[in-house]
């Protein structure tokens, strides 16, 4: 037995007492959580309910959410379910991303009846989730392989993936320097040729964390009720770049325990020989909140990657959020940089 899911376009949904709906024919936003849980129906004995966890890479998906006539996160799972357990069954994600986005644990439960082969009719004991976790993930890796199973969990028949989850995290990767983006970062990170004050930036992220109104980082379409969001955490960090394989200077250094703490390898001022690719300097924005609002992390660090090439200063952050309109703010970054890292829930100790 299935459940629906709500129709339209949005990044997050609001409080509601609406059961979800059927899910529309064109849904390629970003869905982020609710205020309260949905009255679930609990399926028919000898069904058990699964939690799966998967990464994806968004690039060739038209989104998580399904959609007529596209390659869509669920509808890979979907057939790979049904191609493991021989009957049609229904996805339901925590979160909803575009088309382009990434997860690094994207969280979904699917109700599976284990019916005999031999005996046509005859209901087995649920699979253990290391099973299905082995089985999906072989039919899954048959076909593209860019999504991939990475944990299951038996939970109750009234556990909903998404009303369930109590935050949710998201990164966003940039990349700057004024070299061509590198091939292995391609469709993987915002390219940002300029130099980029991570310091600014950082200050720019305390004025946007808390209790606010984001209409200023709410894009058109979002069916929210409420702008207002509680945002729990957003910073900026510099971490190595992507892929990374440490020069000849380097593996010396370390196998000599001579490493400086003052020496930077990524730096733009490094030496290189000819054929070695001059390193980017990589930037991660990490935004974590219970729900946002349509487009609101792109849009956040669209802000704050202007705060960080100059274009734009602290006082300017506060103006944009203070006008409580998504035109004062800067166009939004671009879908590839982005990546739901993870979807919190309140589990029991996973059995040994």
């Amino acid at each position: 037995m299935t459940e629906n899911q709500k129709h339209g376009l949005e990044l997050s949904i609001d409080s509601s007492s609406q059961r979800p709906l059927k899910i529309g024919k064109t849904t390629d936003q970003v869905f982020h959580g609710d205020e309260e849980e949905a009255e679930t129906m609990n399926p028919k004995p000898g069904i058990q309910r699964y939690l799966v966890a998967v990464e994806y890479i968004g690039t060739r998906f038209s989104g998580s959410q399904q959609q007529p006539n596209c390659r869509t996160v669920v509808g890979a799972l979907e057939e790979a379910f049904q191609k493991f357990i021989g009957q049609p069954v229904s996805v339901f994600c925590s979160s909803r991303t575009d088309a382009g986005v990434h997860a690094l644990s994207n969280v979904c439960h699917v109700d599976v009846e284990r019916i005999s082969k031999r005996k046509p009719g005859e209901v087995l004991p649920p699979h253990e989730p290391g099973v299905v976790h082995k089985a999906v993930n072989h039919f899954l890796q048959k076909h593209e392989g860019d999504v991939t199973v990475v944990d299951v969990r038996s939970v109750p028949n009234d556990f909903h993936a998404r009303y369930k989850a109590q935050e949710r995290t998201y990164f966003y990767r940039l990349v700057s320097g004024p070299e061509a983006l590198s091939s292995f970062e391609k469709d993987r990170a915002w390219h940002v040729p300029e130099t980029l004050n991570i310091g600014a930036m950082q200050e720019a992220c305390k004025v946007l964390v808390g209790h606010h109104d984001f209409s200023s980082f709410r894009a058109a379409g979002c069916q929210a009720n409420s702008p207002i969001r509680t945002l729990d955490e957003l910073n900026v960090c510099e971490v190595a770049s992507t892929p990374y394989f440490p020069t000849s200077m380097e593996r010396k250094q370390r196998q000599g325990k001579e490493e400086s703490e003052n020496e930077e390898p990524h730096s733009e001022t490094c030496e290189v020989g000819f054929g070695i690719r001059r390193r980017h300097r990589c930037f991660v924005v990490t935004a974590r909140a219970r729900s946002f609002l349509y487009h609101q992390v792109r849009l956040m660090v669209g802000v704050l990657k202007a705060v960080g090439t100059g274009d734009l200063t602290v006082g300017d952050v506060e103006r944009i959020l203070e006008a409580k309109n998504v035109s004062s703010a800067r166009p939004m970054a671009p879908a590839c940089g982005l990546y739901l890292g993870h979807v919190k829930y309140d589990l029991p100790p996973a059995p040994h």
